[in-house]
């Protein structure tokens, strides 16, 4: 442990030394890639940028109890339902903790660092300095769930089926491969066909699936109640599809004595029941039929968590910071409509929308509102004028991107009356300029088209029946602007192919960002997603200066660049009137079974499935 440390003060003070020789400035990732020779150094783990904080030798993540025990049962609760067992093509809904639970990558990522990976299936990984390729060697003992080892034949047909075959993530990183192949008996190269420093890490994150299991047929097209076999410590015991699905603790799990897994999957099994609607998940567990309950509604928490098992002690209410971003929560328009494409009927919808009043009757006014794609953290735009590298970045478009964007953006603010009239009159007046006006009682354009909106929510999904709550008391500000709105809460099936069809004027929408933003923001905001069906660019966002901003990310060796072109796209964003944004869960909540424990300190990142149940334990066993 102190040679490791002082191995690293010594990289570090060589790669200052050298960075100072070569004039460079940026940052101390930057330097310290300048002394990777071409064929690049082997490595217990990776770094967006700097190196991993964790030595080589490192026992446990630190923010788990490595002396948990193991043990003890849980149910939970999901609302909606379920049709299918394979989670990583496009058909068919399945659990959605299915993929963290049961399956396994080359790498594991730390949430104690803002984007990390340590190994997990591989022990070792290497890539040059400019992450043009990255090669990994397996780990000899790693195996699936039967087990037979986990080859690399394994990682190249998963990498191959799912870029091929699998959901659009999947997809979207494999048109990025230019070759991938074996170069050991345990090690494997992708080189990559674009400038993008995360590849080599999202590379590392690819799901592993056993091969032979698929010889012979299309993995696509697998029976709804086939499981693929894969590597994790929990695998799939009982289910009746669509009401329960059971997960046991794989008593021969392969890695639990790895760093990156003591003090985790702690829990012999876990249980998800499914329900119609929230409102009959909160009564399960105030019935003592659930085990532990996320609560996002900062109101509800202090009104309705008084009930009998929680005076008595049996029920624990825990509250958990954390220092990510925000995301985004709310509703976001589709500007493929060309009633939304004008930047000011977007502004004027935003305007009407009387958050105030809305937070006040829903959360008791106790959740602040999303202020920035990134509120919460480091990377979170400011509201003045633009000014150093941000500018500098966005002048090249400054012709083409929304007003705000350079000159400063702040969502409208309401005086909290019902009636919100003075936001009303500035919202008529931008729908007038954008060309709409009231013509007995019907907001229509010069053509005589009238205004209408089509908001589409998912039953019983518990965010969306906190956006429906919303929706309603939005309604009467629309109907004084002669605006008609029709709410379809549809099941998940329907939601599924409205959503790929892009067929919605506004949808619910919740995106969770980290602190080290990449990749997946193409597939959010990048205009080559907006009219793929299926597209996560729910908003059909279509924008040079947002493209530009995420190739930056992408390419930049220098962190301060970086953390600029973050805050440039957060203004692109805000400034774009993409969503309606609504409150920002700040602090996680968790009731559960006095039973159930977590670790002293959270990670940086909070709760998360890497959080609970993974990093609890049970002391009722």
């Amino acid at each position: 442990m102190v040679r490791s440390v002082r191995q690293k003060i010594l990289s570090r003070i060589l790669c200052t030394f050298w960075g100072i020789a070569l004039g460079f400035h940026g940052s101390l990732a930057s330097a310290e890639s300048a002394l990777q020779p071409p064929h690049g150094i082997s490595s217990h783990g990776i770094s967006m940028y700097g190196s991993p904080n964790l030595p080589p030798d490192f026992a446990s993540l630190p923010y788990v109890n490595a002396e948990a025990p193991k043990g003890g049962s849980v149910v939970l609760g999901n609302s909606g339902s379920f049709n299918a067992l394979n989670p990583f093509v496009p058909k068919g809904t399945t659990p959605w903790q299915m993929r963290f639970w049961g399956y396994e990558s080359l790498m594991g990522q730390s949430q104690d660092e803002p984007f990390t990976l340590y190994g997990l299936l591989a022990e070792s990984i290497v890539t040059p300095a400019d992450r043009s390729w990255v090669e990994f060697t397996l780990r000899p003992e790693a195996q699936f769930w039967d087990g037979s080892p986990v080859t690399v034949d394994d990682v190249i047909w998963s990498y191959k089926t799912l870029g091929t075959e699998g959901i659009l993530r999947y997809r979207s990183f494999w048109s990025a491969v230019e070759t991938i192949e074996q170069t050991g008996p345990r090690s494997l190269r992708l080189s990559f066909n674009t400038n993008n420093r995360e590849l080599a890490l999202i590379a590392g994150m690819r799901p592993v699936l056993k091969k032979s299991q698929w010889e012979g047929r299309a993995f696509s097209d697998a029976p709804s109640d086939e499981v693929p076999i894969g590597s994790g410590p929990y695998l799939v015991s009982d289910f009746e599809m669509g009401r329960q699905i059971t997960f046991q603790r794989n008593e021969a799990y392969w890695g639990k004595n790895l760093p990156l897994r003591r003090g985790t999957n702690n829990l012999n099994t876990i249980k998800l029941d499914f329900f119609g609607d929230q409102t009959v998940l909160f009564e399960a567990f105030k019935a003592g039929e659930l085990s532990a309950i996320r609560e996002f509604n900062a109101s509800k928490w202090n009104r309705d968590y008084d009930f009998a098992r929680v005076r008595t002690g049996k029920i624990v209410k825990a509250e958990i910071s954390n220092q990510a971003p925000s995301g985004m929560t709310g509703l976001a328009f589709n500007t493929r409509r060309a009633t939304l494409q004008d930047w000011r009927v977007r502004e004027a919808l935003i305007t009407a929308f009387n958050f105030e009043f809305i937070n006040d009757a829903l959360t008791g006014g106790q959740v602040p509102r999303i202020s920035s794609y990134f509120s919460n953290s480091y990377l979170a735009m400011n509201h003045d004028a633009a000014s150093g590298q941000v500018a500098q970045l966005l002048e090249p478009f400054s012709a083409d991107v929304p007003p705000g964007t350079l000159q400063g953006y702040t969502l409208p603010v309401s005086d909290g009356n019902a009636r919100n009239r003075k936001n009303l009159r500035a919202a008529r007046e931008l729908l007038e300029q954008a060309g709409w006006f009231v013509e007995e009682g019907v907001l229509r354009n010069a053509s005589g088209q009238a205004f209408t909106l089509n908001v589409l929510l998912k039953n019983g999904n518990l965010g969306e029946e906190e956006m429906q709550k919303a929706v309603d008391l939005y309604r009467p500000a629309l109907e004084r602007l002669g605006i008609a709105l029709e709410v379809d809460v549809i099941d998940s099936a329907q939601y599924i192919e409205r959503q790929a069809a892009l067929d919605y004027d506004m949808i619910f929408i919740r995106r969770a960002l980290s602190l080290s933003p990449g990749n997946e923001q193409r597939l959010y905001w990048g205009s080559e997603t907006a009219n793929q069906p299926s597209s996560r660019n729910l908003s059909g966002i279509q924008s040079p200066a947002i493209d530009a901003m995420i190739d930056t990310m992408l390419s930049t060796t220098d962190q301060s660049e970086f953390i600029s072109a973050v805050k440039a796209l957060d203004r692109l964003l805000m400034a774009g009137r993409y969503v309606i944004p609504i409150w920002h869960y700040a602090d996680s909540r968790i009731a559960h079974d006095q039973a159930l424990r977590a670790p002293d300190t959270p990670p940086i990142y909070g709760d998360s499935i890497y959080y609970f149940p993974e990093v609890w334990w049970s002391q009722d066993f």
